[in-house]
């Protein structure tokens, strides 16, 4: 059988969406058109490709089967589309991250791989659609937090990074010993969202107050670590993004004894395929290397 462009690209969205419907409104389509498409591949290759519910859509062995071959196909053809156009000979790899990552990632990346034979491309989002850029080849690495599984990506943990509390070196509490929650409650206060732990931390923090007051939660790392560097703010953020500002001295973390731990565990993730990529395997092998400088 023919098979289209358009509904092998068709199948990665469904996959990624979990759902016809969510599928059909990314590329512009209603959801009968979708259903039919679908129907006429599964025809086509003798196979049920998803088992429909309800709430969406589940690939199924023989989805899971079909869709590196599927994947790797439209990655060739791309690659075929680049050299029509004249692009540079030097295999492109796109490295993808969230926001609150991209200081602390792709510097260190792109001066440890800055002679490799390859072109790097960086880009921010937010960890779905990273996943979803990893499936439909629009980016060959994610760095993102921790998340459920998705078929045909690999993840690796790099590196664990404990939530602090930092403050400018010229705060009132930078010289403090020993504090506890209840002695910077009143404090001006901006975490840096991570999670639910910061709603969380919020929560405790709000209930020790004697004083009325805002507590903000702001992203990305930067902008934490801009509200405490230039506006006098106490702020709780992952210590490796403020990592080299402790080591110079600029920011200073405190000592709370009863902070919870909580922590960024950051996952490297990547497409998993049949071929052998000697550029991606450098950059999973410079990665795991400096694992160990990030922790």
């Amino acid at each position: 059988m023919a098979l289209n462009i358009d509904d092998l690209q068709l199948l990665i969205d469904i996959v990624a969406c979990g759902s016809f419907s969510q599928a059909a409104a990314r590329r512009g389509w209603s959801q009968p058109q979708v259903s039919q498409r679908v129907g006429l591949l599964e025809a086509g290759l003798g196979a049920q490709l998803f088992q429909r519910h309800r709430r969406g859509a589940i690939p199924t062995a023989a989805c899971m089967s079909f869709l590196p071959s599927v994947q790797e196909a439209l990655a060739t053809l791309e690659a075929g589309r680049t050299a029509i156009q004249g692009a540079p000979a030097l295999p492109r790899m796109t490295l993808a991250c969230m926001p609150s990552l991209a200081s602390v990632v792709f510097g260190p990346i792109l001066v440890a791989l800055a002679k490799a034979p390859m072109e790097i491309r960086c880009s921010t989002d937010h960890s779905q659609t990273i996943m979803e850029n990893l499936l439909s080849s629009k980016a060959q690495f994610g760095f993102i937090l921790k998340c459920p599984a998705v078929a045909g990506i690999q993840m690796e943990r790099i590196w664990r990074s404990p939530i602090i509390a930092v403050v400018h070196k010229r705060h009132p509490l930078a010289k403090s010993g020993a504090l506890t929650l209840a002695d910077i409650a009143n404090e001006q206060l901006a975490p840096q969202f991570w999670g639910d732990g910061c709603d969380q931390l919020i929560n405790q923090l709000r209930s020790l107050r004697s004083a009325s007051g805002p507590i903000h939660a702001i992203q990305p790392a930067s902008a934490a670590r801009e509200m405490a560097m230039e506006h006098g703010f106490l702020t709780f953020m992952p210590e490796v993004a403020v990592k080299r500002d402790l080591r110079e001295g600029r920011l200073i973390k405190l000592a709370i004894s009863d902070l919870p731990l909580w922590e960024w565990e950051v996952m490297m993730a990547w497409r998993s395929g049949k071929r052998s990529d000697v550029s991606k395997q450098l950059v999973i092998d410079t990665v795991r290397a400096m694992a160990a400088d990030w922790a």
